[in-house]
């Protein structure tokens, strides 16, 4: 049995690529903040749902034949709709002391899960005798 098939270790692998994706797009909203027209983007959290198998991916809708997929086929998450953005005269809507608060507690929650999942592999190795 692998590592990738134990679904703690699944879960908390995804969970590191979303806070990295998440990371990403948090740094595109800052890198944006004085973009006319510009609306920030967030993610929302991944749901772990037990009858969907661990490997399976999530991957973005192509509404029309038009959109152009990323290089690497774009996100896995699916990205938050929810409005409420206050929009500056330019229409710009990015909040840099809330996108730099989403960016501190997206980097809290990856230390964490890393720090999970580094434990989680100590207590493999405990457990087979090979520390």
């Amino acid at each position: 049995m692998t590592i990738s098939n134990i679904p703690l270790f699944s879960m908390l692998r995804t969970k590191m690529h979303w806070h990295q994706e998440r990371q990403r797009i948090l740094a595109e909203n800052v890198s944006n903040a004085d973009t006319p027209r510009f609306q920030p983007r967030d993610l929302t959290p991944p749901q772990f749902d037990p009858r969907r198998p661990a490997t399976s991916e999530l991957s973005l809708t192509r509404t029309s034949a038009a959109h152009i997929g990323g290089a690497s086929g774009g996100t896995r998450f699916q990205l938050d709709r929810a409005g409420g953005f206050e929009a500056r005269p330019s229409g710009n809507a990015v909040t840099l002391e809330d996108e730099m608060m989403k960016v501190a507690n997206n980097q809290m929650d990856y230390q964490a899960a890393t720090s999970l999942y580094t434990r989680g592999l100590g207590m493999l190795k405990t457990a087979i005798g090979r520390r």
